[in-house]
């Protein structure tokens, strides 16, 4: 006998004892009940797969299986997706459904085995052919009911998403002030229902695409919750700062680490209903990042940057005012002059130290800082005069990013 008839005359075989199984199919599957109730204790502890849902998953089971044992047909697989559906949207754990398969696959080829031992209509080469399409069938099972099953997990995940996304919107956009309704948001965006809070907003660099990708899980490591909402312009982010242990730091350490573009953080606020003037506040100290400098700046650790980018019309103003004189240096020496005030200014006032980041002698940075005097009229022993050369400064730089 060839290969292909031989492998004919097994299946043949092993068809009529599939037949003969599913002739007792009400008394398997109460035995397969019992079996993986059994070995899976969860379906008897939990109580999330009732008793009448997992006999018509096993009766389902032995019906699509055994009829294919010995021909050529495919498994429908149909029930299978149903399955995983149904328990992913139980809850129920998706190791767990894997193990009752397992399970099954187990007492079916032990069925057939007994069935061809109490008969004695198969030999070992078909026991083994046997053997190798169920498992081969249960694998196939197995796929569909976890592809279903991480299906729904995912549904469930966008739609929890888009409904976290919602509920920052109607906050960021002040359409939630009652307490009630403030409480109820914060418990479903997952977030402390008290304060302080602070508004993140990160600049896109395309639009739909986030800034900070997986931000939030980024900040649960650091013991930080927050919700998030991507906007056409910015991905905006509500984040929970506890009271102690550097929480703002932390949060401004992954946010740096993240940052590609331009970051703002809000002043902390203690209720939901201040998010709308939190993410005006986050806005004002994106809009006074640099180009060159930190990417990330707190609303209320650098008031400098951020009173040069509130008001960019009045800015503009100040800058013609104070440092227009110097438009008639040659455009290198006006960046020069430019230069020694921002070191000057970022050492403290020290001209030693402003001219050892210069890499030129201290008499060099007095020369240019008397130049600055004569043309501008505002000296550097006044503290007003000091101010607005600093704030004038300040909105140079950053109309140049």
């Amino acid at each position: 006998m060839d290969v292909a008839s031989n492998a004919g005359h097994l299946d043949r075989e092993i068809s009529r004892l599939a037949e003969a199984l599913l002739g007792r199919l009400d008394e398997l599957t109460a035995a397969m009940v019992r079996r993986i109730q059994a070995e899976v204790s969860f379906y008897v502890d939990s109580a999330m797969v009732p008793y009448d849902d997992l006999r018509k998953d096993c009766q389902a089971q032995l019906s699509a299986i055994l009829p294919t044992l010995g021909g050529p047909l495919a498994p429908d697989t149909a029930y299978a997706r149903q399955s995983g559906r149904e328990r992913a949207t139980d809850g129920v754990p998706l190791p767990k459904v894997m193990d009752s398969y397992r399970v099954s696959g187990r007492f079916i080829w032990e069925a057939l085995v007994a069935e061809a031992e109490r008969t004695g209509t198969l030999d070992s080469a078909a026991l083994v052919r046997a053997a190798s399409k169920i498992w081969l069938i249960l694998d196939s099972f197995t796929q569909a009911m976890a592809t279903a099953y991480r299906d729904v997990v995912t549904e469930r995940i966008i739609a929890h998403e888009h409904e976290r996304s919602a509920l920052v919107a109607a906050l960021l956009d002040g359409r939630i002030t009652d307490n009630q309704t403030l409480w109820e948001s914060a418990e479903a965006l997952g977030i402390s229902r008290r304060g302080p809070y602070v508004v993140v907003a990160a600049e896109l660099a395309n639009v739909g695409r986030q800034a900070l990708p997986e931000v939030d899980a980024r900040l649960r490591a650091q013991d930080l919750a927050s919700a998030w909402r991507l906007l056409p312009d910015l991905q905006v982010g509500i984040v929970v700062l506890p009271e102690q242990n550097g929480g703002l730091d932390r949060l401004v350490a992954v946010l740096d680490r993240q940052a590609r573009l331009r970051i703002g953080i809000s002043p902390p606020y203690q209720s939901l209903d201040g998010t709308r003037t939190a993410l005006r506040f986050a806005k004002i100290a994106m809009s006074g990042v640099r180009s060159t400098g930190p990417k990330v700046i707190v609303f209320d650790k650098s008031p400098l940057a951020v009173t040069a980018a509130s008001t960019p019309e009045v800015m503009a103003r100040i800058v013609g005012s104070v440092l227009g004189p110097l438009d008639r240096f040659p455009a290198g020496e006006r960046a020069t002059l430019l230069d020694t005030l921002e070191a000057w200014r970022d050492s403290g006032g020290s001209t030693e130290q402003a001219a050892a980041a210069l890499f030129c002698h201290p008499n060099t940075v007095r020369h240019r800082l008397r130049r600055i005097t004569e043309a501008t009229g505002r000296s550097f022993t006044a503290p007003q005069d000091i101010a607005e050369l600093c704030l004038a400064l300040e909105a140079a730089r950053q109309q140049q990013s």
